[in-house]
């Protein structure tokens, strides 16, 4: 397991090079000259000369990302232009936000998931069957960008059960962890159930059959475990898709997390901050993979056995 870990960590550090390359090649690859894009093409030169220095536009592009690269692992991710403050700074109050609202709408989609997958594995062909197929269409076909206002609508405005928008109690995170959740749990559902009739149909489910063990024991103590290992896969690739789906979300619900961030970054040409909310989204994509597939071999002895055998 350890072994497991300690590649996955080794495979995490090209992978995040990889991102930054691609965030700092982003300033250079927007069509057009930054600095006016920044400052208008009416800006005065003395001002466009000050703002190419204060990003460093002036330099050589193989030095520019030299400094890109020592200044990430100094954990330097430059200043806002319009705040002033630094983007780490920014990122740390917002990241928690975030990561809230990530964990929340990740609770909701497992706690439906789970039951309808199981429900719909061990009643295959039934109406249970059949409802879980059209609720996971039905997750799977509404975008959050319209879900999202709806649940306002019904539930805040019409209802008056929840706040509008906004972070404080745990009844403002209700509806964009709904938002997020519903989407993700439509195709957990389906990864779910076709994990378990798959495990379902292996020898070993036959000969717990055989020696007398109860459908629910069949499902809990055999099928589950060994169909969770492809489960945990799409959760740390939704994962990321959560991440990038809070840009939506939190623009719904003015949630002051990343999303929010980087939208309001967009909006005003903060393209520091713009790079530093881009990043933070990658690394927590990655890093979501990685637990991923060490829970993977924690779950199938064989991956961990397998990471072992094969070379650093």
């Amino acid at each position: 397991m350890l072994r497991l870990a300690l590649r996955r960590l080794a495979l995490a550090v090209p992978t995040m090079l990889a991102a930054a390359t691609f965030v700092f090649l982003l300033i250079h690859l927007v069509p057009g000259d930054p600095v006016d894009v920044m400052l208008g093409e009416s800006a005065a030169r003395a001002d466009r000369e000050a703002l190419r220095r204060t990003l460093g536009l002036d330099r050589p592009i193989a030095a520019q990302y030299a400094a890109f690269l020592s200044g990430l692992a100094r954990g330097d991710l430059g200043r806002s232009l319009v705040h002033g403050t630094p983007v780490a700074r920014l990122l740390a109050d917002r990241v928690p936000a975030t990561a809230e609202l990530t964990f929340a709408a990740l609770a909701v989609a497992v706690a439906l998931a789970l039951p309808l997958g199981l429900a719909a594995a061990a009643r295959p062909g039934t109406w249970i069957d059949r409802g879980s197929v059209g609720v996971a269409l039905l997750g799977v076909s509404v975008p959050s960008f319209w879900l999202g206002p709806m649940l306002v609508i019904l539930f805040a405005i019409d209802l008056g059960w929840l706040p509008v928008s906004g972070r404080g109690t745990w009844a403002h995170l209700v509806l964009p962890a709904a938002t997020l959740g519903f989407g993700m749990a439509a195709i957990l559902t389906r990864m779910t159930r076709a994990s378990v009739l798959e495990c379902l149909a292996e020898e070993y489910v036959r000969t717990a059959r055989a020696k007398g063990v109860s459908r629910a024991g069949i499902l809990a103590r055999h099928a589950l475990r060994n169909a969770l290992a492809p489960v945990v896969t799409i959760l740390g690739l939704q994962f990321g898709a959560l991440l990038a789906g809070t840009v939506i979300t939190e623009t719904i619900f003015a949630w002051p997390g990343l999303g929010r961030l980087l939208i309001d970054a967009i909006n005003q040409r903060d393209y520091p901050v713009v790079q530093g909310c881009i990043l933070a989204i990658a690394a927590g994509f990655v890093a979501a993979n990685a637990l991923a597939d060490v829970a993977n071999g924690w779950l199938d002895p064989r991956i961990g056995a397998a990471a072992a055998r094969a070379r650093p």
